[in-house]
């Protein structure tokens, strides 16, 4: 058997990207969730337009 120098390179490239695309999709994630928030959720929806011309309906 014959003895293989160990090429660390190409592995090293290797983690580096992974931890990369690890930390974008990360950064991604949390800029998206922090977008969603900002949405002013305590104001309710406005009622719905009474047509013209017509009484409201009630029992």
């Amino acid at each position: 058997m014959t003895d293989k120098p160990k090429n660390n390179t190409a592995r090293n490239a290797a983690l580096a990207a992974a931890g990369a695309i690890g930390s974008a999709a990360i950064a991604a994630a949390l800029l998206y969730t922090n977008k969603r928030k900002k949405k002013p959720a305590d104001e309710p929806p406005p009622p719905p337009a009474i047509p013209s011309g017509e009484p409201p309906q009630t029992d």
